[in-house]
């Protein structure tokens, strides 16, 4: 075997290894996910479903749910937010809900609105009033999404590293 031969089969030798680490760290972060996916934000129609939203989801499973009204300024801009981050953070459960189905209508006044609570295991993390005085007068995904990580509110987002063919770029060997 020459040496130009020898250096061909270790080179396929090192790109098998590299497709078959791939896979293996693929299929471990698949089996390492737990919990359902949301991808998108639901729009709980009443009280009752604000509620079961909270307590009925699994214990490791972080809720955010937006209180809102279409004539409140930033709630609109929020929602959108809120629709972008689902589809980054799948592990997280999205919701929002009009004021005024809460049961607790009067208490979601115009200078509360909109207001994002957090939940996890049915416990309350956050609850941020009137969170667009907290951002700036225009806000976008990213910047609700660096709010709640000032908070630690959100978690890793999703492993995206096997995605790549670019192992090299990424340090990955």
């Amino acid at each position: 075997m020459s040496v130009q031969e020898y250096e061909m089969i270790k080179e396929e030798d090192e790109q098998c290894l590299k497709k078959y680490r791939k896979q293996c760290m693929q299929e471990m972060h698949e089996r390492l996910s737990f919990g359902p996916k949301f991808d998108s934000v639901f729009e709980l129609e009443s009280g009752e479903a604000f509620l079961e939203a909270i307590e009925n989801e699994h214990h490791l499973t972080l809720v955010v749910v937006h209180i809102y009204d279409e004539n409140i300024g930033g709630c609109e801009a929020l929602n959108n937010c809120l629709t972008c981050l689902a589809a980054e953070y799948s592990c997280v459960k999205f919701c929002r809900i009009r004021a005024s189905v809460t049961g607790a209508g009067e208490r979601f006044s115009e200078d509360v609105l909109p207001t994002l609570l957090v939940y996890k295991g049915g416990e309350m993390l956050g609850n941020f009033i009137c969170i667009t005085k907290h951002l700036n007068e225009e806000f976008f995904a990213t910047d609700v999404e660096n709010f709640l990580n000032e908070y630690g509110l959100l978690p890793e987002k999703e492993f995206a590293a096997c995605a790549n063919d670019d192992e090299e770029e990424h340090g990955v060997e």
